[in-house]
């Protein structure tokens, strides 16, 4: 099955409007490169937690009372390692949000497994409680990267838990990986590729590893080793060399880049993850959870909200039990900032992005970036698709760099 969508007028992509985001914390281990919010207990509190998440909803829900009126496109379970959370308490959560808010028929329901952590019974759980799309976090199927990289599985149980989910009744999976690993070759980055597409997955994320102070949340195992010189990743040439080999792996089994760092069978893109490249607001719940909501009318200029939620799985829980926003932070959101977001983020599409009609929503004067679009066309790094600036291949390689110029 695929998942009815909205078309996104500006980028012409399927994306959710409205959607909802819940953070499970909880890990078996910490990975040395993660900067997400989770935390590695003995004795994870399920049922806590999840009661605590609908507490936190039913508190958002009386603090913005015109969200009951909403319908949610898209859920995603995310994580953290949500395969450890019971299906019970899944079901739980996924009943009580339904029973709270609108939930569109055919909504994408998403859920992020652990092949450690990806049983029969488990899985078959999770497609009972409602789930109906299945996340893999696979990132090698090559034994010495997985332990470089800190992951408790292998190749093989990698392989065994998409099949898992395939038997459980699940019709769309996906995969994630990552290359640009400290010891990886080319030709490792390719296999891995080859061999993920060919179990034939509906989509495939696959992401450069980022150890850059700049682009994590906070200072990761992995970032230290780096800054000391105890880890040297590929030279850039070889990860761009990489990513070519990845994207050309996925294209010959029709897999096709429909974002830089995601692929999908057509009608197979993630609604969920569409709705934060193309300016959707989103509801998040749960330790660390970012949401986005905007707070202007019809017809005037967008502004908006960010909040991010506590850290600590503790103080998250004491907060949201006591009916406290269990925020550690909220940011207002100007139409500038959100003008921002929405044309960098449109470009990282690979249907590309209408900025005219972005700097037109977000009251931004077009002109003076008309020269930049010019010479990003001269150079063969964007074209433009009628009203729609499109990356190509090699602009989408520097995706960063063309944004910065046009902002």
């Amino acid at each position: 099955m695929d998942f009815a969508g909205p078309i996104d007028p500006l980028t012409g992509t399927a994306a959710s409007r409205f959607g909802l985001y819940v953070h499970f914390p909880y890990c078996l281990s910490k990975c040395p490169y993660c900067d997400f919010a989770v935390a590695v207990v003995r004795q994870v509190p399920e049922e806590r937690y999840a009661r605590a998440v609908l507490a936190e909803l039913d508190t958002r829900l009386a603090a913005e009372p015109s969200l009951r009126g909403r319908t949610l496109e898209s859920i995603f379970l995310g994580g953290g390692t949500p395969s450890l959370w019971h299906p019970r308490w899944v079901a739980l959560v996924l009943e009580g949000v339904a029973a709270r808010l609108k939930v569109a028929p055919g909504a994408e329901i998403s859920l992020e497994a652990n092949p450690s952590v990806a049983d029969a019974e488990r899985f078959a759980g999770y497609r009972a409680a409602g789930v109906n799309r299945v996340s893999l976090g696979v990132q090698s199927f090559e034994d010495s990267l997985l332990k470089a990289l800190g992951r408790e599985h292998t190749g093989t149980e990698a392989v065994a838990a998409y099949e898992t989910a395939r038997r459980a009744g699940f019709d769309v999976v996906s995969m994630d990986f990552i290359y640009g690993v400290h010891g990886q070759t080319r030709a490792q980055a390719e296999s891995d590729a080859r061999r993920a597409a060919a179990l034939g997955p509906e989509h495939l994320s696959t992401y450069a590893l980022t150890v850059d102070r700049e682009s994590l949340a906070v200072a990761t195992p992995l970032s230290r080793q780096l800054d000391k010189g105890e880890v040297v990743l590929p030279p850039d040439e070889e990860v761009v060399e990489m990513t070519k080999a990845i994207r050309d792996a996925y294209g010959e089994h029709g897999l096709l880049r429909y974002e830089i760092s995601n692929h999908a069978r057509p009608g197979y893109g993630s609604r969920h993850n569409a709705l934060y490249w193309t300016g959707g607001e989103y509801l998040a719940l749960g330790v660390g959870a970012t949401g986005m909501l905007l707070t202007s009318g019809p017809g005037e200029r967008p502004a908006g909200y960010r909040y991010v939620d506590l850290r600590g799985s503790d103080a998250y829980m004491r907060a949201a039990e006591e009916g406290k926003p269990p925020e550690s932070s909220r940011e207002e959101l100007s139409p500038l900032e959100l003008f921002e977001e929405r044309l960098a983020m449109g470009l990282r599409l690979r249907s590309g992005v209408d900025w005219e009609a972005v700097c037109t929503r977000y009251g931004q004067d077009p002109e003076p970036r008309r020269k930049e679009i010019a010479r990003l066309v001269q150079h063969g790094l964007a074209r433009l698709e009628g009203s729609r600036l499109v990356l190509t291949e090699a602009g989408a390689d520097v995706h960063s760099a063309i944004s910065a110029r046009l902002l």
